[in-house]
């Protein structure tokens, strides 16, 4: 009779050296692979490191070459809540990028349209001043822009010179939006117009599910522009604290003769947790309509 030994229990078998050199070879192949994809993640996030890090660090820490805080400083994050204007400054950005957005969507959907799928006289010669307005650089507009606002409208020290605008459209949206409306066949459209469906019911229920991935694309486009805008509020909102944005507040936390890096650096943490956030939840439909995949079946 054969007796069975059993193998006792948490003794792992003798690896062979052929497997360990594969195991060795394998890994070494992964990192060469993914180095250059490695070494951008750490060329990008160890930026961001940094900025948190020093947010948590004293004052004094803050100027030294310290790395890792010594004391884990969480109540910068509280002083910067509580300085005088903070949530003011959030309640306006929000306001700002959020209503913008909405009304540059809005306002750019229909033009796109047009210009992807109708045919009419002077449909390539918008197409040109679109594009050449994506050209203008808005510094060589702001004076009489500025004047305009501020002494005929009486709107200085507001936001609403930044915001209005972005009802009548914006060149960079229309551009893009109507390069992803191209992708859809017209034959989805005449479909539709065989029903009964005239151009905005066509627009609304037939355009508008499929251009869902590039409407996000220049929702979220519009939105980061919006948040991190610092030349407009610096132009029309910098006379009144009560108007100012995040990207512009942040300038308060400098001092003339000594800047609280730590308290700076927390604020910035701050101002760039909800991008972020958004971007990682809506990267999906961003990454689709930059690519202008098209129409999925």
């Amino acid at each position: 009779m054969t007796q069975v030994l059993d193998k006792p229990v948490g003794v792992r078998a003798p690896v062979s050296p052929a497997a360990r050199t594969a195991r060795r070879r394998a890994a070494l192949e992964w990192v060469a692979v993914h180095s250059l994809g490695v070494a951008a993640a750490l060329f990008f996030t160890l930026p961001f490191v940094f900025v948190f890090l020093t947010s948590l660090m004293s004052d004094s820490q803050a100027l030294s070459r310290d790395l890792i805080p010594h004391t884990w400083e969480w109540g910068n994050y509280k002083t910067v809540l509580s300085t005088p204007g903070f949530l003011t400054w959030w309640k306006n950005t929000l306001v700002y990028a959020g209503l913008g957005t909405v009304l540059t969507v809005v306002s750019s959907v229909p033009v796109a349209y047009a210009l992807a799928k109708f045919r009419f006289p002077g449909r390539n010669l918008s197409l040109m001043l679109v594009v050449s307005m994506m050209m203008l650089p808005p510094q060589v507009i702001i004076i009489p822009m500025y004047l305009f606002w501020a002494k005929q409208l009486d709107l200085a020290g507001t936001l609403w010179p930044l915001i209005i605008p972005m009802a009548f459209g914006d060149a960079f949206s229309i551009f893009l939006l109507r390069q992803f409306l191209m992708t859809i066949p017209n034959e989805y459209l005449d479909a539709a117009k065989v029903d009964g469906c005239g151009d905005l019911r066509t627009l609304l229920k037939v355009v508008l599910p499929m251009a869902r991935p590039g409407i996000a694309a220049v929702a979220l486009f519009q939105f980061f522009y919006a948040w991190n805008d610092y030349f407009g509020p610096q132009i029309y909102a910098s006379e009144n604290p009560a108007a100012w944005t995040l990207s512009y507040g942040l300038e308060s936390f400098k001092g003339a003769h000594h800047t609280d890096w730590n308290l700076t650096m927390a604020a910035t943490v701050l101002v760039m947790a909800p991008v972020i956030l958004v971007f990682f939840f809506a990267q999906r439909a961003f990454v689709e309509g930059v690519t202008l995949t098209g129409v999925k079946g």
